[in-house]
């Protein structure tokens, strides 16, 4: 027996199976080949995994909510490479975990952050917004600025390593010294200048645009 239309829409037990089947396939058909493209899987040139400093800053990024106003996904748009850079490649983002793509913006894309401005000129942001960017909505992040703490970032990296990041046992070892002395603010802004550094020429061609402010 065929199945019409008015069978389908009359047993929701069916149409919520057929539903299931199609979702299914389609994001078979759309995800599987990506598992096997060399863009996708490998690191562009220049990507390395997150050093101890780096990685502890992208922790404390992630434990903010930073994604919550801030995407790192630049579309291949006029609009959108005029004011950020050269569009994100998945190759950028192969040690990310989670990655931090997304289309919430309520503040700018981070995604070619790094290097924009000095270290002095985000540490002032983080702790206080409207001291550098008068019209900023973004709220103070005064506690920041106190140590870091370095206990776990061993096993941390340890993990990351069994999940393909290729970290050595000499830096596994040397991690927590790395963050000796260092403080939050410290890490968060080292994390931030290595943003979207790895492609060559991505800055804007178009000055402004990566401060703090509403899209």
């Amino acid at each position: 027996m065929k199945l019409n239309n008015e069978l389908i829409e009359k047993s929701v037990p069916l149409l919520v199976v057929l539903t299931f089947l199609v979702i299914s396939v389609g994001g078979l058909v759309e995800i599987v080949p990506l598992f096997f493209q060399h863009s996708t899987t490998q690191p562009v040139s220049g990507v390395k995994p997150y050093d101890p400093v780096r990685l502890a800053g992208r922790d404390i990024y992630v434990r903010e909510g930073c994604y919550v106003c801030h995407s790192q996904m630049i579309r291949p748009f006029r609009a959108e490479t005029e004011r950020y850079g050269h569009y994100s490649v998945a190759g950028e983002f192969v040690y990310d975990r989670p990655f931090q793509w997304g289309s919430r913006r309520i503040g700018p894309d981070l995604a070619r952050v790094g290097g924009r401005y000095s270290d002095s000129w985000q540490k002032a942001h983080l702790l206080n917004p409207r001291s550098v960017v008068p019209e900023s909505n973004m709220p103070a992040f005064s506690w920041l600025d106190r140590p870091v703490k370095a206990d776990g970032i061993e096993t941390r990296m340890e993990v990351l390593r069994t999940l393909g990041s290729p970290y050595t046992d000499e830096e596994i070892a040397g991690a927590g010294a790395a963050l000796t002395g260092k403080t939050e603010l410290d890490v968060l802004v080292a994390y931030l200048q290595g943003l979207g550094t790895a492609i060559p020429g991505s800055e804007p061609p178009l000055a402004g645009g990566a401060g703090d402010g509403r899209q």
